[in-house]
């Protein structure tokens, strides 16, 4: 049985997109270069041949796995979730103990973790950490840079 991946409806949106530029425009562009490579003649030094296959290649190996991962997606529903704890899908404030900073992030699935834009994976040390815990608890989380002190300032939707 193949893990469950969990998504926001953003999550959704964004893997389907790919997806669909990757079927409609991404396989044309690569099939042309392809066609292209091949009329320059022998494939055994065809550099230009071997560079459009091996990009054909990670396309499809990507169309593969957005597929893998839509037929397993369960969708977080925003709407209902809780203030009360933090649980994949929760916007959550915390105070970095060490150096007396705020931050905030949105916890979500592995897929969906971008923590430029305060995205960070349920999976990651900070977002397993943070999960099931409360406004006002302090956490001790170890991560890859050592134990952090955070405490937990606000959960919001």
């Amino acid at each position: 049985m193949l893990k469950e991946v969990l998504l926001t409806e953003e999550g959704l949106h964004n893997l389907e997109s790919e997806l669909e530029n990757l079927k409609t425009v991404k396989r044309k562009e690569v099939a042309e270069k392809i066609k292209v490579a091949l009329s320059f003649g022998d494939l055994s030094e065809n550099s230009e041949y071997d560079e459009a296959k091996n990009e054909q290649a990670i396309m499809e190996f990507r169309i593969a796995e957005i597929e893998g991962i839509l037929k397993n997606v369960k969708i977080i529903d925003e709407h209902e979730l809780s203030t009360e704890i933090i649980h994949v899908g929760s916007k959550v404030k915390i105070h970095d103990k060490e150096c007396d900073e705020i931050f905030e992030y949105r916890i979500v699935g592995s897929n969906e973790s971008n923590p430029i834009d305060g995205k960070i994976s349920d999976e990651s040390p900070v977002g397993a950490g943070l999960l099931g815990h409360k406004v006002g608890e302090v956490l001790s989380i170890k991560t890859p840079s050592g134990i952090r002190k955070y405490e937990v300032v606000e959960i919001l939707k």
